[in-house]
């Protein structure tokens, strides 16, 4: 009698979870964003339970080892190990929680599934082991969202100015185009242009709430009117509730002239919105004049 043998596909890597829904009454569909195979799905054979559920919450790194029939098949997932369990140390800070849920969700929302991006994966790693210090991670998120737009094939061009090809005296952007801007010398249309936060383009400048502001403003317009746009989404609800934290927290400013009545920064946003939306006036709002309807399949 022959045996027939069954070649499974398999792998093993490091990853950072992006969160899990339920399938069934203990399973659950993880996806996952690992170094060398981009962003990845799989299920995990009791993923509810009481020992395995704190180690895949978003945010997370872990060790996971994937198999599966064929590589185009869902698979499943082993979860050796988590190295860093970030989402636990978060859960005490609104704040920083709000970070991770936006980081996580725009990975899990914007990336395609199955393609690596070099560098994208180590500068993720950056910004969530830095999601404790809220005096740095805003301005490291902005940054972070510009080097995903330019891994998506969406990035800007804030070296030199579009009209005149100058590198200094940036101060907008073109939603456009997405090149660099000197203000002075497009005067008759200022007020169309994105304005281009000082410490995008100046190592040396320390942002303040209103360049905080205007930079996610800036990588808000491009990801939501383009990359999510293009896909027939909408940018994810955690960023909005991100934003919205940051501004209560005072660590966003919309004009200049809040600069000088802003109450000084917590370490934490004092809301109690962990799951409703605050009631925030419309002209507080950042980016949602810009939002496209969701496609929700």
């Amino acid at each position: 009698m022959q045996l027939n043998h069954i070649h499974m596909a398999e792998w093993s890597d490091t990853a950072i979870s992006l969160g899990a829904r339920t399938f069934g009454e203990t399973d659950v569909i993880l996806d996952v964003f690992t170094p060398s195979r981009g962003r990845t799905r799989g299920l995990v054979y009791g993923g509810i339970s009481q020992k395995k559920r704190p180690m895949i919450e978003a945010g997370n790194t872990i060790d996971v080892q994937w198999k599966a029939k064929t590589e185009s098949s869902l698979g499943h997932f082993s979860v050796a190990d988590a190295i860093n369990q970030r989402a636990a140390r978060c859960m005490i800070d609104p704040l920083a929680l709000a970070g991770l849920s936006a980081v996580t969700s725009i990975l899990r929302d914007g990336l395609p599934e199955g393609e690596a991006k070099d560098g994208l994966y180590e500068a993720t790693e950056t910004l969530l082991d830095v999601m404790g210090e809220p005096d740095i991670w805003p301005a490291i998120f902005i940054k972070w969202e510009l080097g995903f737009l330019q891994q998506m094939g969406y990035g800007l061009n804030l070296e030199t100015c579009v009209i005149s090809g100058a590198n200094d005296g940036l101060t907008h952007v073109s939603p456009k185009s997405g090149c660099a801007v000197r203000g002075s010398e497009a005067e008759e249309y200022i007020d169309k242009l994105l304005s281009l936060p000082a410490f995008l383009t100046d190592a040396k400048a320390p942002p303040s709430p209103y360049d905080i502001g205007a930079g996610f403003k800036l990588t808000g317009y491009f990801l939501t009117r383009r990359l999510f746009a293009d896909i027939n989404r909408d940018a994810p609800e955690a960023r909005y509730l991100m934003l919205e934290r940051l501004e209560k927290s005072g660590r966003i400013l919309h004009t200049k002239e809040q600069v000088q009545t802003a109450p000084k920064p917590t370490a934490t946003a004092q809301g109690n919105y962990m799951g409703a939306k605050p009631n925030v006036p419309e002209h507080k709002k950042v980016g949602r004049h810009i939002r496209q309807p969701m496609n929700r399949k």
